[in-house]
């Protein structure tokens, strides 16, 4: 086990790079786990990391030595606190990074049976909210415009609970050609649409299109759906939030898709 205590270290800049920026994630194809969680979801998807990185403390917790008697072929560098915590954007870091590839998507829009269009979702809490979402409902594909925010940042994976490990994530796409290539059913969300979420049949190979927080879906792209639809809010609110939303829409699919 290595171990690294300064900060001009070169592994240890190319690692706050990576947790930094959007654009290093991109360039590398790699991204950091913060936290045993999300480190032992992807463990227990069937993939293994990179490398993984650790505090001194972090070696003393039960749960963190299991993991690492799970993986002994995985390189193991140790950091001390204050390097570690630069990597971190929590207020208490968990003391355990996992270094690893970003999944490739691996279902396209043309095999995809239940999926996502998520045009322009800015909040990264949301965006990571709505994939755990859909795969916790059983999409197999979710497909992200260039207007999202990064799929793969912290905020997102941290949001996602792990369920990034699980689906066919493609961004920056373009929606409409998207559109075009699916084979099932495009419903979009749209406040004032005539017709219910609750009447739809949404069996078979089926997509849903959400759109941004304040805009909500662009002209192209509802028209390019099959069926524009409205969730029934009986009380005395005006709208959901959009994760909500992308919920209440995937879970009712889910029902009738048992």
């Amino acid at each position: 086990m290595k171990h690294i205590s300064s900060r001009d270290n070169p592994f240890f800049k190319e690692l706050l790079k990576l947790a930094g920026s959007s654009r290093q994630r991109k360039k590398t194809g790699q991204t950091l786990l913060d936290g045993i969680h999300l480190v032992q979801s992807y463990v227990a998807s069937g993939h293994t990391p990179q490398h993984l990185l650790v505090t001194a403390t972090a070696l003393q917790e039960r749960e963190v030595v299991t993991l690492l008697e799970k993986l002994p072929g995985v390189p193991l560098t140790q950091f001390n606190d204050s390097l570690f915590n630069e990597l971190s954007e929590l207020k208490t870091p968990g003391g355990i990074f996992g270094l690893i590839d970003q999944s490739c998507p691996s279902v396209s829009s043309k095999l995809s049976r239940f999926s996502l269009l998520l045009e322009d979702i800015q909040d990264p809490g949301n965006l990571g909210s709505i994939l755990r979402s859909a795969a916790a409902a059983g999409c197999d594909a979710v497909f992200l415009s260039k207007g999202c925010a990064d799929a793969w940042s912290p905020k997102v994976l941290r949001a996602g609970m792990g369920g990034h490990f699980v689906l066919s994530i493609h961004q920056s796409v373009d929606l409409l050609a998207v559109a075009f290539d699916f084979q099932g059913k495009l419903l979009a969300g749209l406040l004032n649409a005539k017709t219910s979420l609750y009447d739809c049949d949404l069996r078979g190979k089926l997509a849903f299109a959400v759109g941004n927080e304040g805009a909500g879906l662009s002209k192209n792209l509802l028209a390019a759906a099959n069926c524009h639809i409205t969730i029934p809010m009986p009380g005395k609110i005006e709208s959901l939030n959009v994760a909500a939303a992308a919920a209440v829409c995937l879970f009712e699919a889910a029902r009738q898709r048992r």
